[in-house]
């Protein structure tokens, strides 16, 4: 089992997503909701490690759930949230309250948000159940452009580490879809799963490897030159599998955090994929995210109302 994991309750809120900054080592955002996101407020957390645990660096309202939560890549102090009442959030984490700006365009819930990792753009992208992706510029009041395709909610919408203007889309239409921001039609549509696709992420080290997460408790990993069929499955999971993250350190590592309330690591080079399996969640496990600072530490939030940080034994090991 991993070493201990330095754990916060928070009462009341239910975790959905979890952001290690890109920039502070140990700081971690955490978007959550009451009621379970169906109804009530949403909290915006910022929470710093210490030897005693976690502690709350500063919290953030507003009147709805909060679904995920995405750091600006070009100043520290700026995060972005995404809501149930179809707007996007800009806080600034040196000032008390907020949010700075409001974006309100999406007509029902946003599920996703993600702010781009290349140089020179500062953009950010969306998705909403109301079946469009958006493009915007932080500075710009304003969307700059709305994709259209998806045939159902978008849960996930992630931009790419490595192709500028590029960025992958997963949805309650079993597709995920590669779009470019210069072209506002469709690149790619990958028919994935036979199941909602809840999840999907870009590795790290190669450009045309994604995997998707789906209902069907299946990983499937695509490679953008031949989608015909999977390069890999992986399997384990016993309820739909919420989030995905490719590990920043090792090229075929990944870890996936389930409705089954588990979270777990792969090496999908392996032979015998599955490296562990973590349960110490009681509920839902909807965020999760590996560190971009610690090779071995790792950060999920779940229905549970607690937020945990840990380092796996599998990741302490060379992989």
């Amino acid at each position: 089992m991993s070493a201990a994991a330095r754990t916060l309750r928070v009462p009341g809120r239910h975790g959905y997503a979890a952001e290690f900054s890109p920039y502070l080592p140990g700081r971690l955002a955490c978007a959550a909701a009451q009621h379970y996101g169906i109804a009530g407020c949403g909290t915006l957390l910022i929470l710093d490690q210490n030897e005693s645990g976690l502690r709350v660096f500063r919290s953030f309202e507003w009147n709805d759930g909060l679904f995920d939560v995405t750091w600006s890549e070009n100043n520290e102090h700026v995060l972005v949230t995404c809501s149930g009442d179809g707007s996007l959030q800009l806080w600034d984490t040196a000032k008390a309250a907020g949010p700075l700006q409001v974006y309100k365009e999406h007509t029902q819930e946003v599920y996703s948000v993600d702010w781009s990792q290349t140089r020179g753009e500062q953009l950010m992208v969306s998705g909403s159940w109301d079946q469009t992706i958006k493009l915007w510029d932080p500075t710009v009041g304003k969307s700059l452009c709305t994709f259209r395709g998806h045939e159902s909610v978008i849960y996930s919408t992630i931009w790419s580490p490595h192709i500028p203007g590029c960025f992958a889309s997963a949805s309650g239409d079993q597709t995920l879809r590669i779009w470019d921001v210069k072209s506002t039609g469709v690149r790619i549509v990958v028919p994935a799963h036979q199941a909602e696709i809840l999840s999907c992420d870009w590795c790290k080290y190669n450009e045309n490897l994604l995997v998707t997460g789906a209902v069907d408790c299946s990983l499937r990993g695509w490679d953008l030159r031949n989608v015909r069929q999977p390069v890999f499955e992986l399997l384990g999971h016993t309820y739909a599998i919420r989030r995905v993250k490719f590990s920043p350190f090792h090229a075929s590592v990944l870890a996936s955090c389930s409705y089954d309330f588990s979270v777990r690591f792969w090496n999908f080079s392996n032979p015998d994929p599955l490296l562990e399996t973590v349960e110490h969640h009681t509920e839902f496990t909807c965020g999760l995210d590996l560190s971009l600072q610690s090779p071995t530490q790792v950060a999920d939030c779940a229905w549970d109302e607690t937020i945990k940080i840990y380092d796996p034994i599998c990741l302490a090991m060379p992989a």
